[in-house]
């Protein structure tokens, strides 16, 4: 089976408060985009769980979170594995690595899917993302994508209208990285006397951002951008700073760090102004660390493309 694995940008991130599980309380509006990677699951017929990519930063042990979704779809239905056996992994990587783009979370979110139907489990989408929550934060958006909203830790996903066709550009520097747990850390420390106490009792924060993309008013979106991750990792890496700038200057409609970074991205009013923004970037900033990317965003999330 061959699935496609959307990256996932944020519009909206915002840290509301601590959990009791160590945490943060978050309020979220994530976003499918095209760009993909490809995933090729085949059943091993034994009960090896073995992942390869073609990309020899990304880990075929149980750090990778595509394993993890294997080995834990086989502890959870051991007679279905015990049936129909293992996987080989296939990952053709696309999606930057360490880039705020979720794609570990998404190369896991195609394993989920994957196992559910080569294996005949008939599970709903809802029980999928609630198995997947147990490994990451993110799986259960990216198995469903498009646009929603993301609160909790990230893993409870409201659906909202999606939005599709518009495009962006994204960059980000190959050999820079961002711990998120750093970032989240950080934040923590330098902010968390603004934390609210009573967490049960909020209303979802981004209201704004919500009804913005109800009316697919892209100016009002890019008016309603936000992430409080900025707040610590732009005076802490200048590279960042310096590319966010650039975006701005570049004249996008609006431009934001995604997740904990290090990837920012500027949101542009077709494709041909996306593609004058890369040409301005790369002219602005002629390091060939930069990675540049002319993307849209997307309404779904992952996606079968072909089954044997």
């Amino acid at each position: 089976m061959r699935l496609t694995a959307p990256a996932k940008i944020n519009l909206y991130l915002e840290i509301i408060g601590s959990r009791t599980d160590g945490f943060h309380e978050l309020a979220m509006v994530m976003q499918s985009i095209e760009l993909a990677d490809e995933v090729d699951i085949i059943l091993s017929g034994d009960k090896r769980i073995q992942v390869s990519c073609q990309n020899s930063q990304v880990p075929s042990d149980n750090s990778n979170l595509a394993y993890r979704a294997a080995e834990l779809m086989g502890k959870k239905f051991p007679d279905a594995f015990t049936k129909y056996g293992g996987f080989e992994i296939q990952i053709t990587k696309n999606i930057p690595i360490a880039a705020g783009l979720a794609g570990g979370s998404t190369n896991a979110a195609a394993v989920f899917v994957a196992v559910d139907l080569l294996w005949n489990l008939g599970l709903t989408q809802g029980e999928l993302q609630e198995i997947s929550a147990e490994i990451g934060s993110d799986i259960p958006f990216c198995i469903s994508g498009g646009s929603a909203i993301a609160t909790g830790r990230g893993e409870q996903i409201s659906p909202i209208p999606s939005l599709e066709g518009i495009y962006i550009v994204l960059g980000k520097y190959k050999s820079l990285e961002v711990s998120t747990p750093w970032a989240y850390k950080t934040y923590r420390t330098q902010f968390g006397h603004t934390y609210s106490q009573d967490i049960d009792s909020l209303a979802v924060h981004s209201g704004n951002m919500v009804k913005a993309i109800s009316k697919k008013d892209v100016k009002d979106i890019c008016q309603e951008l936000h992430n409080d991750l900025e707040k610590v990792v732009l005076p802490e890496y200048p590279l960042v700073r310096e590319l966010r700038e650039t975006f701005h200057n570049a004249g996008v409609l609006g431009t934001m760090m995604s997740g904990s970074g290090p990837s920012v991205f500027g949101i542009c009013e077709s494709q041909q102004q996306a593609k004058e923004v890369e040409e301005y970037i790369r002219g602005k900033i002629p390091n060939m660390d930069l990675e540049l990317f002319v993307t849209k965003m997307v309404s779904h999330g992952i996606q079968v493309t072909s089954h044997a």
